[in-house]
């Protein structure tokens, strides 16, 4: 079995491990989380579903980033066993490509919309696909380098986030802030199901795809303090400083608060570092799915990084951000059943020892139909939401991963006694 990392790409710590997580956690996104879910309950519970929902995904990161850990190889590749080489390249690789670019494109939308608006403030006027396209190249420049680029990023960018998300708390909280949150009643009313299902929804792509960063852990310990550390600490405090911000300020958006204080600076600077961080996550695991669709050899990752980033820029430029919802709402039941096969496979059937792995010529039309059936069932509440005469549904992403998990069991314990029946 080949060991995948290079000069440039070291087996790594787990506190850079973790490091890389917290960036990609600490973005506008999960603060919209915070905002989203406390517009529908009270405070308490916006957090504790937040510690929940994280907690689930710390799970899941574990699993999946132990199989590539002990492979040394990404998630696409990994997945060669339980979906066949052909299968994993060309219908995963696929989805978790869309999942990434989509993502990047967003980001930096988010990003450019936030920058212009930032420079009207002085008068300046920059179109935001301009702007976009300005910020999608510079965060895809630090993508191209890699692991150890991604890294020095975190490192630079985590500590001036964690700083400026808890003094725009302690801001907020002056005056009355304290007694708004005291006296707060939610307006609307969504169940704790629903707010779940918004939090692991929002990280169930990079649950799946931890591989591709853990298959340089040094140990399956590591891989495990790394997701627990990295993810539930930065992805809770994201959550609690949103709702709090939205209580207290109005907003969850952390550029409009600091504008309102009168240092728009310090809210741009943040702004620019949360998409950052996250995006150059986005295009390095986009290139690694592109690798494996086009037969890209190893040696030119960064050639496909950069396709990848490329690709995500152009969505930005077009305005991808306007289609949020419903890519998201299709990716997050598509994606999470990939996992549900993978873990079955891994943990289940071959109880994690990575001496039974190998890789599957063709199509393991076994795992790819248990995660067809999966995803499909998981899309129905998603594709009900698009017509409102049709009966709405709650919108559950764990449910098409533990179909596909089952799924995969039964279907194989058939076939398995079958054989032996057959044999006999």
């Amino acid at each position: 079995m080949s060991d995948n990392r290079d000069g440039n790409q070291e087996a790594q710590s787990w506190q850079s491990l973790a490091f890389l997580w917290t960036g990609s956690m600490i973005c506008i996104p999960s603060l919209l989380i915070g905002g989203t879910l406390v517009s529908g309950m009270p405070l308490w519970e916006a957090v504790l579903v937040g510690l929940i929902g994280y907690g689930i995904i710390v799970v899941l990161m574990i699993f999946q980033g132990i199989q590539s850990s002990d492979i040394h190889k990404p998630t696409v590749s990994v997945a060669s066993q339980v979906f066949g080489e052909q299968g994993s390249k060309k219908i995963i690789s696929i989805i978790l490509a869309v999942a990434c670019l989509g993502w990047f494109g967003i980001q930096a939308n988010v990003c450019g919309a936030a920058f212009s608006q930032f420079l009207s403030v002085y008068g300046i006027n920059l179109p935001v696909p301009l702007s976009s396209l300005i910020w999608g190249i510079i965060m895809l420049l630090s993508a191209i380098y890699g692991i150890k680029i991604l890294n020095i990023l975190n490192y630079v960018a985590v500590p001036i986030l964690l700083a400026v998300c808890v003094y725009a708390v302690a801001v907020s909280l002056m005056g009355d802030g304290v007694a708004q949150i005291k006296n707060y009643m939610p307006a609307g009313s969504m169940s704790f199901l629903s707010g779940l299902s918004i939090t692991i929804g929002s990280f169930a792509l990079g649950a799946v795809i931890a591989g591709d960063y853990s298959q340089y852990a040094k140990s399956r310990k590591d891989v495990g303090k790394a997701a627990f550390i990295g993810i539930l600490p930065s992805g809770v405090l994201m959550i609690t400083v949103g709702a709090i911000l939205t209580l207290t300020a109005g907003t969850a958006d952390i550029t409009s608060v600091f504008t309102e204080l009168g240092l728009p600076v310090l809210g741009i600077i943040a702004l620019i570092l949360a998409t950052w961080t996250t995006n150059a996550v986005n295009a390095f695991s986009g290139g690694i799915a592109i690798i494996n669709v086009f037969n890209i050899s190893k040696e030119k990752e960064r050639i496909a990084v950069a396709i990848a980033g490329g690709v995500g820029t152009l969505l930005a430029v077009v305005g991808i951000l306007d289609y949020f919802v419903p890519i998201m709402s299709v990716l997050s039941a598509m994606i999470p059943p990939v996992a549900g096969v993978m873990i079955a496979s891994y943990w289940v059937i071959q109880k994690g020892d990575k001496s039974k792995w190998a890789s599957k010529e063709g199509i393991n039309f076994l795992g790819v139909i248990s995660w067809l059936v999966g995803a499909a069932i998981a899309g129905i509440p998603v594709i009900f939401s698009f017509f409102p005469s049709l009966p709405q549904l709650p919108n559950q992403p764990l449910i098409g991963m533990v179909i596909s998990f089952v799924c995969y069991l039964v279907a194989r314990n058939i076939i398995v006694q079958k054989q032996v029946s057959i044999n006999q």
